[in-house]
């Protein structure tokens, strides 16, 4: 009774789950669809890509190895503008190799921890970390969940896909770090983070580093889901901590938004408008960053590959889309969610909507 309760406190405080598990059966009269059709619109090599990998970060971050490189690093830094750079590069760094959500999660609590040892405007500088795990999580096809189903779609290769993505995050990542010299000043820090080391599991770390690689390699040969169960089993033997820290309704989201989404899709009037939409001049790109405005930018992909092939506009404009409002991206309402500051999703919009404007220029001329 107790996991039933949980689980109900969960879907009522999750409000997209909420919405579209309130979505669904409105679809389902517009669209009546049988329990096969329903199950067929899951793209289940995406979702199963995605749980292999939440199961690999999990293992990392529970490994303790990453906040020790990061406890190692901060104290080096002798003034708010430097680690705030450092920082940056880090979380961008890390979130290009282990999602943007999953790097929020390992560098907010020591983020917090700082902003209390050393009177530094922490809410500024989660906002700066928010945009830049977006901007350096585009880098990748693991970076993030719209790369991740992109990817899957387009059928590329890993390094093409990387590639194809490297002028407009590395784009990004520079606006952002010089948009950071001005957020932040050159006041001294005197800083010490402490880590307990003998926590550490160096075992787990290893071989969850090491499983990366080979699960990108079942990625590229369409395995994905065998490896994810392979994975599922392995940690739910050997470390079973791994398995029940995975935000298991993270994955309900993404399956519902399959699903619902494809309906929305089959409706004649989107039909319309989505198709008007990516017919204007660069439509695949620019309508991919707008709409993400609105819905955010892995509804936004989801949606709109339906309409368009042109992979490389649609993926540029989803990452673009992160930026601007905090609903573009789950990353935005995850770092505003845990930092609890008071009118911090005012100064949130303060910053991210001219990189919103700076973005979306910068790809247009880079395209």
């Amino acid at each position: 009774m107790p996991a039933i309760r949980l689980l109900l406190s969960r879907l009522t405080e999750d409000f997209l789950l909420l919405a579209l598990l309130l979505m669904l059966p409105l679809l389902l009269w517009l669209q009546p669809t049988a329990v096969p059709g329903i199950i067929a619109l899951v793209d289940w090599h995406t979702v199963t890509a995605l749980a292999g990998l939440m199961l690999l970060s999990r293992a990392l971050e529970d490994s303790g190895y990453l906040a020790r490189f990061a406890a190692w690093l901060l104290p080096r830094c002798h003034s708010e503008r430097l680690l705030a750079l450092l920082l940056l590069l880090f979380a961008a760094l890390l979130s290009a190799v282990i999602t943007n959500d999953v790097a929020l999660f390992i560098l907010l609590p020591i983020t917090l921890s700082i902003g209390r040892l050393t009177g530094l405007p922490v809410g500024r500088l989660i906002i700066f970390l928010a945009l830049a795990v977006n901007a350096g999580s585009a880098l990748t096809p693991i970076g993030n969940p719209q790369n991740l189903l992109l990817w899957q779609a387009s059928g590329y290769s890993f390094w093409q896909f990387t590639l194809m993505m490297a002028p407009l995050a590395l784009s990004l990542l520079l606006l952002i770090l010089l948009l950071s010299a001005l957020a932040f000043g050159s006041r001294k820090l005197s800083i010490a983070v402490p880590h307990n080391n003998r926590a550490d599991n160096c075992r787990l770390f290893g071989w969850s580093l090491a499983g990366y690689p080979l699960f990108i390699l079942a990625m590229e040969y369409q395995l994905a889901p065998y490896a994810a169960l392979v994975l599922l089993a392995a940690y739910f033997l050997l470390k079973r901590s791994v398995v029940s820290g995975i935000d298991w309704l993270l994955l309900l989201v993404f399956m519902l938004m399959f699903i619902d989404l494809s309906l929305l899709a089959q409706l004649p009037l989107l039909q319309q408008l989505a198709a008007q939409l990516v017919a204007m001049p660069n439509g695949s790109y620019l309508g991919s960053a707008l709409l993400s405005q609105l819905i955010s930018n892995v509804p936004a992909a989801i949606f709109l590959q339906h309409f368009t092939d042109d992979w490389r506009a649609l993926s540029w404009g989803v990452s673009v889309g992160g930026f601007g409002l905090a609903v573009g991206s789950l990353a935005n309402l995850i770092a505003l969610r845990l930092a609890k500051q008071p009118g911090l999703w005012r100064e949130f919009h303060y910053w991210s909507l001219p990189v919103f404007a700076g973005s979306l220029a910068l790809g247009w001329l880079l395209s």
